[in-house]
């Protein structure tokens, strides 16, 4: 294979270049495996011996479908993701050499990796056509382990770009990958209903399956709230922090649940659904609101955003 031009990737193949997120990178998550299958049988024992209905077998079954399916098309976008990275971070890095690799590095990493997926998180709940690609990981009515596996096939071909900035500062591209991994590996445990409230301590600092059974809502009260990934800080700085209510039993899934359990449906319905309002759209003007406007944003009013519904 010829090498790669430019002045960055003179003389390098382009399998030698993909070969650190294609071979050598070790994915958290991958080896999480095992511990989320051990994980979800204790769930489902649990689940069976106190006699609740958190596991419907189908539900599950296509959630770790979507799941399967994501790592995929993750394999692809990670690879895109590590170029970008990768050129950032060598024709820029303003602080390699204090931030590569170092403790002060990943101290950093933790906070700013957390506080860019507080924003990829809470974009694509307010514009709908990122809510049309991560929508599906709140489809299913049902809440337990599996449904953290629910991910999306298309939300992280542009949830790296909120990324891009850290390779920028100095951080190099397998420590950023290696820290959104983490970040995610952290989130598996907070889909369970099994855990009521943790210490207030935690509480107040961590996003906990108290927390996150809020953000996976359909009670107006709870739409688009809790979109930490590890801490609540930043819910609670930019003010999107609800907590959970006994008053107010959360109702899971979407505001109109779409009632399959067809990964290829849960993959594309509100991509589909987008285009059917963007083609009745009256105006050029409206069609626009549709595709960056909140989700349930209408040019007749007809629908309603989660700030609609919540006022």
């Amino acid at each position: 294979m010829q090498p790669l031009r430019g002045s960055t990737f003179n003389s390098i193949s382009m399998w030698e270049f993909l070969k650190p997120i294609l071979v050598d990178f070790k994915n958290p998550v991958i080896f999480a495996i095992p511990f989320f299958l051990l994980l979800m049988g204790i769930e489902i024992y649990l689940n069976y011996k106190e006699k609740k209905n958190n596991y419907i077998f189908k539900d599950s079954i296509a959630s770790i479908s979507m799941g399967l399916g994501s790592i995929f098309s993750d394999i692809l976008s990670k690879s895109i993701a590590f170029v970008a990275f990768s050129w950032l971070f060598t024709n820029f890095g303003f602080f390699k050499e204090e931030l590569s690799w170092t403790v002060l590095g990943w101290v950093l990493l933790f906070f700013l990796d957390d506080f860019t997926f507080y924003w990829h998180h809470r974009l694509s709940h307010e514009v709908r056509i990122l809510w049309a690609a991560h929508v599906n990981h709140h489809s299913s009515e049902q809440y337990n382990l599996s449904t953290a596996l629910r991910q999306s096939w298309t939300e992280i071909f542009y949830k790296y770009a909120f990324f891009l900035w850290l390779p920028f500062l100095g951080f190099p591209p397998l420590m950023v990958l290696t820290q959104i991994s983490i970040n995610l590996l952290f989130q598996f445990w907070v889909h369970t209903k099994m855990i009521k409230k943790l210490p207030w301590i935690v509480e107040l600092i961590f996003n906990t399956p108290s927390h996150h059974r809020v953000h996976h809502a359909s009670n107006a009260l709870y739409l688009d709230r809790n979109h930490a990934g590890t801490l609540m800080i930043w819910d609670k700085l930019f003010g999107t922090f609800q907590e959970e209510k006994d008053e107010e039993p959360v109702v899971y899934g979407i505001t109109t649940n779409i009632d399959t359990y067809s990964p290829l449906r849960i993959a594309t319905h509100e991509f589909l659904s987008l285009w059917r309002d963007v083609r009745r759209a009256p105006t050029f003007s409206a069609k626009l609101k549709y595709v960056f406007y909140p989700p349930g944003w209408s040019h007749d009013g007809s629908t309603k955003t989660a700030r609609e519904m919540r006022q």
